[in-house]
């Protein structure tokens, strides 16, 4: 390759009419191929880095800077920006969408204008088609619609942005040695870091880009300017990789991996991206995770291949520095997850093509290079095809994997298509089955996610949710205590036992649970939202106040939570002024069968019977799986003598909570006073089982007593 000349900037800077014309219609074209992925909704872990409810104030927006934690990872300027974004379009995921593929294409005309400067300062032929060829290829490759068509991958599309533009400032500065384009360059780099650390590999690529270009390094001229970028990126990955492993969670028997082990998968990690790149077939959202065997002899193969490679390039350097500076900026790039370092999802797979995002620039150049110089000097027309014809094919395949991404439902069943040992996808694809109201569908997801792996207590957990909307409580408390022994420290699933138990009754034993919750996440709005509910239900009406006061500190935006602070306000008041109270509350929320159900209990209680009921039949107009408003409705019915009409209402208290013995008691009461004495027998003696089954002595006692005395009446 050429020897390069010192270049007059204002002549690098010139950009001919065509130059802009080509970036015009590449951030077309980008924006066209992705239209579909525009269409699609949230998935997977998008709404944990959309921003939350308690960050969206002005109070979040520091705490994304300054509270480690307060985020998923901390990338503050990548959160600020959803930050943003929420203030603009809220929880609208097309907005999202759009920006992401913004972004990218702006990513393609950076390379766009990067690659044509490079080109033209190493007096390389057809270094215009090739840098058009080149960007519009980055554009449109079908292996970058993970990062564009996931809402998450701002991260790369954001970085991408700052990792280019500090790319060009500073090749500025290696032209003209101004201080100016090095700090603009150090400014932008460091947003980057901010943003997501895979930027930290950019002093290493820029020092290979400068390798080509000249043949050598100097330590005064190349290497000094960089140190403080290598050593802030040094600094940014550490740091990252301390949030992986003890925040995050990228440690445990799936991560502990031998160096041995380590170095064979980074030499199949990097021959796997390349084939991805040079054959986009099969492109997955989870690809199956490799059993990296060190005995097994085919494992070494990619490895020995891979330094056999860059020996070979590095022996041809001195014809072509160009395809063993490809391979270096690629390597270089995909350094962080080559299997070095533990990054959380090495849970699920040990590559993704989201990862490759910024690395496939040094062989997409380079191949783009090797096309345009390969065409013959005659074949010049032919030559300037070349950036439509192959863009446009890759824009199809492009326009063809967005649609995976359409909603979750469809981006994990394509993904148990491909990879049918992929457990995160099997549960995820059930909890998109329970929000759509499939909950059989859903279980049998979750019991497939415990087939192919066990120890997994995000399935069972998820089994305990779908089990309570069944309506089997004993059978979901079982999975919970599933996934508690598989990991006691899980302050989700401790509140959702807790939340069950406040469910049957047992409201000691859920606060228990709650509190348990809290200890291990103090801060977390909702645990303290779910604490208020059982105090609540438990009649601890003061205390209940306090913890939803501590949700609102940290989301203010919750109007639930303001509406159950008046319900138990109103709770605490005598009985004429809490009347009052809840008939205010009504007013306002005329929907809200709680404050209904309450007032119907007050009305019971002080003898008015007749408004009590029309309270109680409105809360059951407005919720008809009340279950307490069915009992107490029944239970003032039969008080009236109004057996026929109190029947249905215990009926349908013992189908929403059958193992409540109480209920089903009442509706045996019930059934006897109508002179229905088969049925009467058969509940009392299902509930009488059911008493000695939880071991309700006391209960047993009574239920049996009453059998005896019912089957001693005379028949009529």
């Amino acid at each position: 390759m050429p020897q390069s000349r010192q270049p007059d900037e204002s002549a690098c800077d010139a950009a001919p009419r065509w130059v802009w014309v080509a970036a015009g219609l590449i951030a077309v074209a980008t924006l066209a191929a992705y239209l579909p992925a525009m269409q699609g909704g949230f998935i997977w872990d998008d709404d944990a880095h959309v921003t939350a409810p308690e960050l969206r104030s002005t109070g979040g927006l520091l705490r994304i800077w300054f509270d480690i934690g307060a985020t998923q990872q901390y990338y503050p300027l990548l959160h600020s920006a959803f930050w943003i974004q929420h203030k603009l379009w809220g929880d609208w995921p097309v907005g999202y969408h759009i920006v992401n593929a913004l972004l990218h294409a702006l990513s393609a005309v950076l390379v766009l204008f990067i690659v044509r400067r490079l080109l033209h300062t190493a007096q390389t032929p057809w270094a215009n088609p090739t840098a058009a060829l080149a960007a519009a290829v980055f554009a449109l490759h079908p292996v970058h619609v993970e990062s564009v068509a996931w809402i998450t991958e701002l991260k790369n599309t954001l970085s991408g942005v700052f990792y280019l533009s500090a790319m060009a400032l500073y090749l500025r500065f290696d032209e003209s040695r101004r201080a100016k384009w090095h700090a603009f360059a150090l400014m932008l780099f460091v947003c980057g870091l901010l943003t997501k650390t895979v930027t930290a590999t950019l002093p290493a690529a820029l020092l290979v880009i400068l390798w080509w270009l000249r043949g050598r390094l100097t330590l005064r001229r190349d290497v000094a300017p960089l140190l403080i970028w290598f050593a802030l990126g040094a600094a940014a990955g550490l740091f990252t990789a301390w949030v992986e492993h003890d925040l995050i969670g990228a440690k445990g028997e799936e991560f502990e991996l031998s160096a041995m082990q380590r170095g064979l998968l980074a030499g199949r990690v990097v021959w796997f991206y390349l084939g991805k790149l040079f054959w986009p077939a099969n492109l997955v959202f989870i690809y199956p995770r490799w059993d990296v065997n060190p005995s097994a002899p085919s494992q070494w193969l990619f490895s020995v291949a891979l330094i056999v490679l860059v020996a070979a390039l590095f022996l041809l350097r001195r014809r072509s520095r160009a395809p063993l500076a490809a391979l270096l900026f690629f390597i270089g790039t995909l350094f962080p997850v080559l299997g070095f370092f533990n990054v959380y999802p090495f849970l699920f797979s040990f590559v993704a093509d989201h990862f490759q995002y910024l690395a496939s620039l040094g062989i997409i150049v380079f191949i783009c290079a090797a096309i345009m110089r390969s065409v013959p000097a005659r074949a010049s027309r032919f030559a300037f095809a070349l950036p439509f014809v192959i863009p446009l094919a890759l824009a199809m395949l492009t326009f063809r994997q967005c649609g995976l991404y359409a909603d979750g439902q469809t981006l994990y069943r394509t993904t148990i298509d491909r990879n049918p040992a992929c457990w995160m996808a099997h549960n995820n694809l059930g909890v998109e089955y329970k929000n759509a109201g499939r909950i059989d569908d859903a279980l049998a997801c979750y019991r497939r996610a415990l087939a192919l792996r066990p120890n997994y207590p995000e399935a069972w957990n998820n089994i305990g949710l779908a089990l309570t909307e069944l309506g089997d409580p004993r059978g979901a408390a079982d999975a919970y205590q599933q996934a508690l022994k598989l990991r006691p420290a899980n302050p989700g699933v401790l509140s959702n036992l807790g939340t069950l138990l406040t469910r049957v009754g047992r409201h000691a034993d859920a606060i228990a649970r709650h509190e348990a919750a809290l200890r291990l996440d103090p801060n977390d709005p909702q645990l303290h939202g779910n604490l208020g509910v059982s105090l609540q239900a438990a009649g601890r009406y003061a205390d209940a106040v306090s913890h939803y006061h501590r949700s609102l500190e940290s989301n203010p935006d919750q109007p639930g939570v303001r509406l159950q602070i008046s319900l138990c306000e109103a709770a605490m008041k005598p009985p004429p002024q809490a009347i009052a109270a809840y008939a205010e509350i009504i007013r306002a929320n005329p929907d809200n069968s709680q404050a209904y159900f309450a007032r119907a209990v007050l009305l019971a209680q002080t003898g008015r019977r007749d408004d009590a009921i029309s309270d109680y039949r409105r809360a059951l107009e407005i919720n008809p799986d009340h279950f307490e408003a069915h009992n107490n409705l029944a239970t003032l019915l039969a008080l009236a003598g109004r057996h026929t009409e109190a029947i249905p209402h215990f009926e349908q208290a013992v189908r929403l909570r059958p193992d409540f013995v109480e209920i089903r008691m009442n509706l045996a009461v019930a059934y006897a006073a109508v002179r229905q004495a088969d049925r009467a027998r058969e509940a009392a003696q299902i509930a009488l089982d059911q008493a000695r089954a939880n071991g309700r002595i006391e209960l047993v006692k009574k239920i049996e007593d009453w059998i005896r005395a019912n089957s001693a009446a005379p028949k009529p």
